[in-house]
C-alpha cells in the first residue's frame, strides 16, 4: 500500500553501508509504498558497478534536477551538505543523514534560506538518538536545562579528523572529547551525528550548549553505546527532573553505523515522505 497514494521520486546521495541498505529497500519495497528510486550518486562511481542499475547511476550530482526528485536523501558525508545542500533544495526536499554538517553556522543558514526560497523542507534523520520527541517537547515547554550525549565505541569505529586523530588511547576507556557539540562535529563528522540531532532537538541549548562526549572503549568490539542525560531546572523542592537513557546498538567491528541505526533511517525516510513540504529544518 502506498504511503498516501501519490508516488514519490527519491534520489540517494552516498553508497556506503547506509546508502546500500536504502537503495535495496527502495528497489524491493519502494514500488508497493509508492516510492520510486530515480538516481544514486556516489563520490566513487565504481562502487555502484554491478549493484546499481546503470540507468539509475548519476555521474554528476549537479545534474540531479534532470531526474526530477521529490526527495533527495544524503547518506554520504557532511561535506556534501555543506557544498551542495542548498543547491539540492532548489529541486526537492532534502533528508540529511549527516546533521553534523549543521554545526557549521553558515551551512545551517544557507539551508534555511534555500528552504524558504524554494519552498522545500529540510528533514534531519534522528539516527541513534533515543527520545527525540520527548527532548523536543521538554525544550519547547521550557523544562530543559542541560543535555549531555555520550557516544562510546571501539577505537576502530571512529573516523576522526584534526587534533582528535592524534589523541592516543591511554587505557581501556579513554575520553577523547567532552564539550560543546559544535566543537566536536568538525573533528568527528561521522561519529557526532547523534549529538548533532540532539542539538537540533533542543534549540534552546543548540550546538553551543548541548554537551557531547566521545569515548574510545576497547571492550566495545561489537556495539555502539549512546547515553543521553538531561535535566530540568530545580523545582519548588529544589530537586530537578532528570532522565538518563542507555542505548546499546549492535555493530560490526570497525563499523561507523550500527545495525539499529540503519533500520531507524529507513523509518525516517518513510516518515518524512508522509509529512508536508514545509520550509525549515525538521527532525524526522
Amino acid at each position: 500500500m502506498a504511503l498516501d497514494g501519490v508516488p514519490r521520486r527519491v534520489g540517494v546521495v552516498g553508497y556506503g553501508r547506509l546508502g546500500q541498505s536504502l537503495v535495496s529497500h527502495l528497489l524491493t519495497q519502494g514500488p508497493e509504498l509508492g516510492l520510486e528510486l530515480v538516481f544514486v550518486w556516489n563520490r566513487d562511481p565504481g562502487r555502484m558497478a554491478g549493484s546499481v542499475p546503470p540507468a539509475l547511476q548519476l555521474q554528476n550530482l549537479a545534474a540531479l534536477g534532470e531526474r526530477h526528485p521529490d526527495l533527495v536523501v544524503e547518506v554520504a558525508h557532511p561535506k556534501i551538505i555543506q557544498e551542495s545542500g542548498a543547491k539540492i533544495l532548489r529541486y526537492s526536499n532534502l533528508l540529511v543523514g549527516s546533521p553534523s554538517a549543521l554545526a557549521d553556522q553558515a551551512t545551517e543558514q544557507q539551508l534555511r534560506e534555500a528552504s524558504h526560497r524554494w519552498h522545500h523542507a529540510v528533514f534531519v534523520a534522528r539516527g541513534a538518538l533515543w527520545g527525540t520527541e520527548d527532548i523536543t517537547r521538554l525544550d519547547a515547554a521550557g523544562g530543559l536545562q542541560s543535555l549531555r550525549v555520550t557516544m562510546a565505541t571501539h577505537p576502530d569505529g571512529f573516523r576522526l579528523e584534526g587534533r582528535l586523530a592524534a589523541v592516543p588511547s591511554t587505557g581501556p576507556r579513554t575520553v577523547l572529547y567532552e564539550g560543546p557539540v559544535r566543537g566536536l562535529c568538525p573533528l568527528a563528522p561521522r561519529n557526532s551525528n547523534t549529538m548533532a540531532a540532539a542539538a537540533l532537538a533542543a534549540p534552546s541549548l543548540g550546538f553551543d550548549h548541548v554537551v557531547g562526549v566521545l569515548v574510545a572503549d576497547l571492550s566495545l568490539t561489537d556495539m555502539h553505546v549512546v547515553e543521553v542525560e538531561l535535566s530540568g531546572p530545580p523545582g519548588p523542592s529544589g530537586r530537578s527532573f532528570a532522565v538518563h537513557t542507555h542505548r546499546e546498538n549492535p555493530a560490526e567491528p570497525g563499523a561507523v553505523t550500527g545495525s539499529a541505526t540503519v533500520t531507524a533511517f529507513w523509518r525516517s525516510l518513510l516518515g518524512c515522505c508522509q509529512l508536508p513540504s514545509r520550509p525549515g529544518i525538521h527532525l524526522c
